[in-house]
């Protein structure tokens, strides 16, 4: 009660003053004036206890202003009614001092802190720690290129809920992905289903986990009774739990569940403090506050120093709001208004608050938002964002070098429409970069959330489209198929060339869109070598048996694309 206590005591500042000017201003009423003082100020005070305890309000200078504002206000009004003083003397008609000042205070203080804000916006947008560069690095071969969608996951974890003690009491809770160990997981917990639930429960039964990398696998329940938690009301609710113990800080998004080593809960809840006398969030001072759901205990950490097994002391909430800071107040709020000078705006295909969570090759989580022009009916998209869910730190790829790519809304429209019939739907795409292309990879969902396929959709060739059934053997085919087509038969500037050299044991020339491709086996490799008759016109003559030095860029899905080519018998 001690966040709670002291906000409402806050709030009643300007009262104070209120009620001591009227104490001196009824000198011979002054008993009768501190009995209204005394009934207004407890009348008003358990009803700001009430609203403090519900809304939960920030100690933040504009909160308790505009508080003291609609206290001071009331309370006035109050003692004017309760003291038989008249607001206006007969004389002149006018507002006394203490009326004025008030109405004088509120005129220049709403507008002020809304100014304020405004002209913060770039604090905040600089407040961003913030990387560019242009173009993302390639899948590696132990990259898992996608994770299950928690459509999906959250559709099968929905089945299994029977398995939960006294289950008419539950339901599912926020999912959240998170790496527990070498395994990428969403974790749920179960939450009560309302008042009489709670009532009834006292305390949840546990948490789920699911394999967010393997669509096959099942949900598994884990037994760990927690008090605490989001579902629960009173004393009990994590929200208030946070709120009393750090009162002056804002709390971002909903607290969400992360899992220790020993398979312990917690809930984590991502909090800022504002800059200046706004609301607006420092990014460079981002907290997380940890709540043990079995003794509410809470302790506050930095975000980027809490324990290892917290992957998103960030919320998800928290990373919009940046991917909003970052694109649109590039250059200012009136920028963003008219001029729009390099604004970029987030696109809302992400599957937690328009942001998509990912983890990258060295086990760490990011969030993933494509960004697109502020101008209507346009679908290409600019770039997009990574921000790490540790640190804060985003950055920014740049897409200027891929003039023209499709964003990820269109890129749902594709999968969308490619089912029709079936009712099946793209979700969330992210976007990569594979052997030099551009790439969507997107879940596509049943309208039951159920997996169906991997779509791999060439970012600036809408008609360019690979569905599999695992993310392993459609990345192959896919970059099978660009090896296959001849706008994409050359390396990327990031691979190195290798040397080989060996004898034709199996070639075959197609003709594509013009230009003839040449694939060919050499003796004792299983590696597919493709060459565009473009950058080697001799190619087109290859016959089994000839010798041949080459260099290529090799795959590591036993593909090559030759750069140069030097043939034995056509060398003469």
């Amino acid at each position: 009660m001690t966040g709670i206590l002291t906000t409402t005591i806050l709030s009643f500042i300007l009262y104070f003053v209120i009620a001591g000017f009227f104490v001196l201003k009824n000198k011979k009423f002054r008993m009768t004036t501190l009995k209204a003082v005394g009934i207004v100020f407890a009348t008003l005070f358990i009803i700001g206890i009430i609203i403090v305890y519900i809304f939960m309000p920030a100690i933040t200078i504009p909160t308790i202003t505009i508080a003291n504002i609609i206290i001071g206000f009331v309370g006035m009004v109050g003692l004017y009614v309760l003291t038989s003083s008249q607001p206006f003397t007969k004389s002149s008609k006018q507002f006394d001092a203490i009326t004025g000042a008030i109405i004088l205070f509120a005129i220049i203080a709403i507008p002020g802190f809304f100014v304020m804000g405004i002209f913060t916006l770039d604090d905040t947008h600089d407040s961003i720690t913030t990387e560019e560069v242009d173009e993302a690095k390639p899948l590696d071969k132990d990259a898992t290129p996608i994770v299950v969608s928690p459509e999906s996951a959250r559709n099968k974890v929905q089945k299994a809920m029977s398995v939960v003690p006294n289950t008419q009491f539950y339901d599912l809770g926020k999912l959240q992905v998170q790496k527990i160990g070498e395994d990428i997981v969403f974790v749920a917990p179960v939450e009560f289903t309302g008042f009489w639930r709670y009532f009834r429960g006292k305390e949840t039964e546990g948490y789920f986990t699911i394999s967010a990398t393997d669509v096959n696998a099942q949900p598994e329940f884990h037994n760990s009774n927690m008090r605490y938690t989001n579902s629960s009301y009173f004393h009990h609710n994590v929200t208030r739990t946070v709120y009393n113990a750090y009162p002056d800080y804002i709390q971002s998004g909903e607290a969400q569940i992360e899992v220790d080593g020993e398979g312990k809960p917690w809930y984590v809840q991502t909090l800022y403090k504002p800059i200046g006398m706004t609301n607006k969030p420092n990014l460079e001072k981002i907290h997380v506050a940890m709540v043990d759901p079995v003794t509410g205990n809470v302790k506050l950490y930095r975000a980027k120093e809490a324990p290892r097994f917290v992957d998103g002391p960030i919320s998800s909430e928290m990373a919009s709001d940046e991917n909003d800071y970052f694109g649109k107040y590039v250059h200012g709020w009136l920028n963003s208004i008219f001029g729009k000078k390099d604004v970029k705006i987030p696109n809302e295909s992400g599957t937690e608050s328009n942001v998509t969570p990912i983890f990258d090759e060295n086990g760490e989580m990011h969030y993933f938002t494509d960004m697109s022009s502020p101008k209507e009916n346009i679908d290409s998209a600019l770039g997009y964002t990574l921000i790490n869910a540790r640190t804060g730190e985003l950055t920014y790829f740049n897409g200027d070098k891929n003039n023209g790519i499709m964003d990820s809304k269109g890129a749902r429209e594709i999968v969308n429409k490619e089912f029709p019939e079936k009712n099946w739907t793209g979700s969330m795409p992210i976007l990569y970069n594979i052997d030099g292309n551009p790439t969507w990879v997107v879940n596509v969902l049943d309208p039951n959330g159920l997996f169906k396929h991997y779509a791999y959709i060439k970012a600036a060739d809408s008609d360019f489209v690979v569905f599999g059934d695992t993310a392993r053997s459609t990345l192959d085919a896919y970059r099978l198929a660009l090896a296959q087509d001849p706008s994409n038969v050359e390396s990327t500037e990031e691979a190195a060339l290798e040397k080989r050299a060996g004898t034709i044991e199996r070639v075959i020339v197609t003709t594509q869109d013009t230009k003839q491709i040449v694939q060919f086996l050499l003796e004792d490799d299983p590696t597919i070598y493709t060459v565009n008759s473009g950058k080697a016109p001799k190619s087109i003559f290859l016959q089994t048996g000839d010798k041949v030095e080459l260099e290529a860029n090799m795959r590591d899905n036993q593909t090559a694309i030759v750069e140069t080519i030097t043939i034995d018998a056509l060398s003469q």
